[in-house]
């Protein structure tokens, strides 16, 4: 495409002035030239609208004069008497303006010194964007979003303290039934639903927006469990070791519900006895976007290949089903020197991980 020379096709003064005026009225946003002594030369029909002012009250006029000196604004003064003559061009130069009749307006401000090469003096080409209304709906967005996290905040609070309470009825049911096949089937459910409550209160700590830090999460749910489930009485001990990584809340959470499981069967089937001591260990491995959980214990081992889990199966498929949802496997290596249960996620090559 052949390219248009102006100043060819613009040789009379007057048609070229015609043409840069009709390029300023066609700008959507408010646009002022300003000569050396910041004197407005043209504005934009945009630029009368907006401020309701008219091109008697505004040509010829000291662009600080204008409307009884509602632009007399010192940012707006640092802009044009500073920055544009030190660096020529200004981008996206907020200001906040109190405007009478129009009421506080916030305005992007982009500005251009020019030079003529004929000898003309320099003007400077002052671009205005009202962003009063965008700034607004995003303070709203914002207000909106803490309120959202202030309702979470209290839902989650409350679901944790429902979780303990349901589980406190269902301790008292199961102390109170005569039937011995029945109370250690409410006995396991209270304490699913004290994990549950355990994970909810952990993650709520982690934060539940943004990427949760998995080592000082699962951390804080070991120690959770450890009280919870161990106490002082029993001398098995929990801890967490690992190299970091970070996960979404989602995963997070059924990497929590999955840790806990675990560590409800290594209780119940590595360390039987209430007097037996014990430690296990909770390993998170990262390698890029692959990762790994293993629980492993040095209590009694059962065959390879078989799962730790109660009778009835139902840790089992808990763990099972939490990892298919997080695309990953689950392998359990069992023998003399305890069972360490491994989920992995994708192609990670595992180190093996057993209890000291």
């Amino acid at each position: 495409m052949q390219k248009t020379n102006f100043r060819e096709q613009f040789t009379n003064v007057a048609d070229a002035c015609a043409l840069a005026q009709s390029i300023v009225d066609t700008v959507r946003e408010p646009v002022i030239v300003l000569d050396k002594a910041l004197r407005v030369i043209a504005a934009s029909r945009s630029f009368y609208s907006a401020f309701e002012v008219s091109p008697e009250e505004t040509q010829g006029k000291l662009l600080y004069a204008l409307g009884d000196g509602q632009w007399d604004i010192p940012k707006l003064r640092l802009l044009l008497e500073q920055i544009i003559p030190e660096h020529g061009v200004m981008e996206d130069y907020e200001v906040e303006h109190e405007f009478p009749h129009l009421g506080t307006r916030t305005m992007c401000l982009n500005a251009r010194q020019v030079s003529y090469k004929e000898g003309a003096e320099t003007t400077i080409l002052l671009g205005i964007e009202d962003v009063t209304v965008q700034r607004k709906l995003e303070q709203e967005k914002d207000d909106l979003l803490r309120q959202k996290d202030v309702l979470l905040e209290e839902i989650q609070h409350r679901i944790a303290n429902s979780l303990q309470i349901i589980a406190g009825i269902i301790l008292m049911k199961a102390n109170t039934v005569s039937s011995e096949e029945t109370r250690p089937l409410l006995q396991d459910i209270h304490d699913r639903v004290i994990s549950i409550a355990a994970v909810q209160r952990q993650l709520h700590v982690s934060g539940t927006i943004g990427p949760v830090e998995m080592i000082a999460y699962l951390t804080r749910l070991s120690d959770a469990l450890a009280v919870s489930m161990i106490g002082d009485a029993r001398p098995v001990t929990v801890k967490v070791v690992g190299d970091g990584g970070t996960l979404n809340a989602r995963q997070a959470e059924s990497i929590g519900l999955i840790t806990t499981e675990l560590v409800m069967n290594a209780l119940k089937h590595a360390f039987p006895k209430a007097d037996a001591e014990g430690q296990i260990v909770i390993k998170y491995e990262v390698n890029g976007t692959d990762w790994e959980l293993s629980v492993a214990d040095n209590g009694l081992g059962k065959q390879d290949g078989v799962f730790a889990q109660a009778k009835t199966g139902l840790g089992s498929g808990i763990v099972k089903a939490l990892a298919q949802s997080l695309n990953a496997q689950v392998e359990t290596l069992s023998g003399v020197g305890g069972t360490t249960v491994s989920v992995t996620h994708t192609t990670f090559s595992k180190a093996g991980s057993r209890a000291a």
